[in-house]
């Protein structure tokens, strides 16, 4: 059996990981002498089991990670010991609307019957869930597109949330944003930049903008402060309606008391906008020397459009 297993397997020739090419029944079949329940017992017992792939692994680190992680903390420190907004923000990944399997279980009497597949025509709607996480205030606001996930959607919901959350923050002249270094909200996009100077146009806030480096995303605030637990909350529950999905994303929360708000928006975000290099120039932005493609500060214009 050994042997016909030696002669089976694959793997890292130093032997830090092996499998069997074969499976149970061929193996059997090639033994003959035994069944294929047999061969899972001695492959058991010669230190194999079935495995699944694990994403684990994010490519080679940027050699700036370290700093731009360090930048990242000290920015935050400053913040918010100064009583100034910061916030976590970033885009969840889109959820079909419809009749369809949602990963997870719930405690129930009986299983509940989806689609047997994810066609997209099959759905009300594809939504998209940008949160905006306070990380003073353990408090989110989440916006519920069903367009695009553009820049300008990006920088709206962070609107809407200064909107709903600004009296908290009084005196503030200036605002933290801790997001992806990809995506709508990525470092390189024009449009995410061009947003945020109306933005801080409209609010007469300095935005200064963090971003985490590749590969990092995960250790962003808003995703397992936030998002986590919306996806634990609606775990096994199909989003049959955009009214279900929003009640399960207010309903959630966790022991640290996390309290969010929720609401849809339906406006259409354009794609494929063109930032010309003029609206570039207009940009009142300035870089520090750290770092300076990952982070910047984005000040109200004193003559905009100017």
């Amino acid at each position: 059996m050994t042997d016909l297993i030696a002669e089976a397997t694959g793997g890292d020739p130093e032997g830090r990981r092996r499998y069997v090419r074969l499976s149970l029944r061929t193996l059997a079949a090639k033994v003959k002498s035994v069944s294929h329940m047999t061969v899972r017992r001695l492959l058991k017992q010669l230190g194999y089991s079935l495995r699944a792939n694990v994403k684990r692994l994010s490519g080679p680190p940027h050699p700036d990670r370290d700093r731009q992680f360090r930048y990242i903390q000290k920015k935050q420190r400053e913040f918010l010991k100064a009583g100034d907004p910061a916030i976590s923000a970033d885009a969840k990944s889109s959820e079909l609307i419809g009749n369809f399997k949602n990963d997870g279980s719930l405690w129930c009497d009986r299983g509940d019957e989806v689609n047997a597949y994810d066609f997209r025509s099959d759905a009300q709607c594809r939504a998209t869930a940008y949160g905006v996480y306070d990380l003073a205030t353990c408090r989110a606001h989440v916006n519920v597109g069903t367009s695009g996930n553009t820049g300008e959607f990006s920088v709206h919901s962070i609107r809407v949330w200064w909107k709903k959350e600004r009296h908290r923050y009084p005196n503030a002249r200036r605002l933290l944003v801790k997001v992806d270094g990809g995506g709508s909200n990525g470092w390189r996009p024009r449009l995410w930049k061009r947003e945020l100077q109306r933005l801080a146009d409209e609010t007469s806030l300095q935005i200064t903008v963090c971003h985490y480096p590749r590969g990092a995303s995960k250790w962003n605030d808003v995703e397992h402060r936030l998002f986590g637990p919306i996806s634990i909350n609606w775990a096994g529950q199909p989003l049959r309606s955009l009214e279900v999905m929003l009640s399960a994303i207010r309903g959630t929360t966790n022991v640290s008391g996390l309290k969010v708000t929720a609401q849809l928006d339906r406006h259409r975000y354009a794609t494929k906008i063109k930032v010309s290099d003029r609206e570039m120039k207009e940009l009142n932005i300035t870089r520090p020397k750290t770092c300076p493609n990952w982070n910047y500060t984005i000040a109200p214009n004193t003559n905009p459009g100017k």
